[in-house]
């Protein structure tokens, strides 16, 4: 089927590192123009984004920091994407709200002219959440063809859903599917544990996604200015982060994790400093106890004092057994002598 264009329509896809409009930049961008009369053009560009690409985002695309460290920066290859773009209307999947906004960051940033206005933009991603709807009415449709019945009581809805995952691993049994990396797996079949993995492909720590597992299981943060760091990496440069989380508007199950993450962290440090401790101490313990044998301290040398070098010889000491001499005649007068009144 021929599509009706009275402009080129640019469809164009990016590969970034990572998810967040205006901190994540562009690794690759590839534009397929398609014009009025059916013919086509293609252009991709390899981007230096001028930061390291996240590991995470890397298993997605398959683009690594080294396959685009000599790669030119956005602001040296923007003003040609600029022009092959053209006054071309734009097209993409999920592109109204993120590989648009992401192109317009870039173009912004370099210093680029692109204008938006008087443009249509067709969001492919939108035309089939509409027109396929993702309500359990539509899957029990879909999947069982049959309607609810008293639609939206809980048994009702219960049972449905269970009818319609009954259906679901009937209908895709041995079905083949791929991933995002090329993988192909038959994902849904009947074991609960297959199905635990296949619906939950973003591995989130907290169902509300404010965490999610990398490859290795361990915890990221998945949103604001740490996105995709490690959250025991973010309490080591900013501890102050967990307070400000669970002193936040976040679900409370999001918190409980938090603090599992973080009192595990806070161990490790707490041992960190006992065995730092430890470790320091070892050398005060080898110097000599007090209750040491006496061999392991120094002997001293005692010398009795030479009165014969001092100016003053000693005063002779009283002997303990010497008598007291009886008071005379002569010792009585001396004392009047001395005491008499000139």
């Amino acid at each position: 089927m021929k599509l009706n264009l009275k402009r080129p329509l640019a469809f164009f896809d990016l590969e970034t590192t990572g998810t967040n409009i205006g901190a994540d930049r562009i690794v690759e961008i590839s534009v397929i123009k398609l014009h009025p009369d059916g013919s086509e053009e293609v252009k991709t560009w390899r981007v230096n984004p001028g930061m390291p690409i996240p590991l995470e985002s890397s298993l997605v695309h398959g683009i690594y920091d080294e396959h685009i460290k000599e790669e030119p920066l956005f602001k040296e290859i923007g003003q040609a994407v600029a022009e092959f773009i053209g006054e071309s209307d734009l097209a993409g999947y999920n592109s109204n709200k993120f590989d648009i906004p992401v192109l317009m960051e870039e173009f912004l940033r370099a210093g680029i002219s692109f204008n938006l206005d008087e443009r249509h933009f067709v969001d492919v991603q939108n035309i089939f959440h509409q027109m396929e709807q993702r309500t359990l009415k539509a899957a029990y449709q879909f999947y069982c063809d049959k309607k609810i019945e008293n639609a939206h009581s809980a048994e009702a809805d219960t049972r449905a859903t269970m009818e319609v995952l009954l259906a679901q691993v009937a209908r895709y049994e041995n079905k083949e599917w791929e991933d995002k990396k090329g993988n192909i797996t038959v994902p849904v079949i009947n074991n609960v544990e297959a199905l635990h993995k296949f619906t939950n492909l973003s591995k989130p720590v907290d169902f509300a996604g404010r965490m999610v597992y990398n490859e290795e299981g361990e915890e990221l943060i998945n949103f604001g200015k740490h996105k995709g760091k490690r959250v025991e990496d973010v309490f080591n440069v900013e501890p102050s982060y967990y307070s400000w989380m669970m002193q936040g508007d976040f679900p409370l199950y999001t918190k409980r994790k938090l603090e599992e993450v973080y009192n595990r962290w806070n161990s490790k440090k707490v041992a960190e400093r006992q065995a730092k401790a430890a470790a320091q101490s070892k050398p005060a313990e080898q110097a000599p106890r007090p209750d040491a044998p006496k061999a392991d301290y120094p002997k001293k040398e005692f010398h009795k004092p030479d009165h014969t070098k001092t100016q003053h010889p000693p005063k002779p000491f009283k002997k303990k057994d010497e008598p007291a001499q009886p008071v005379n005649e002569d010792m009585l007068q001396q004392l009047a002598l001395k005491f008499k009144k000139g």
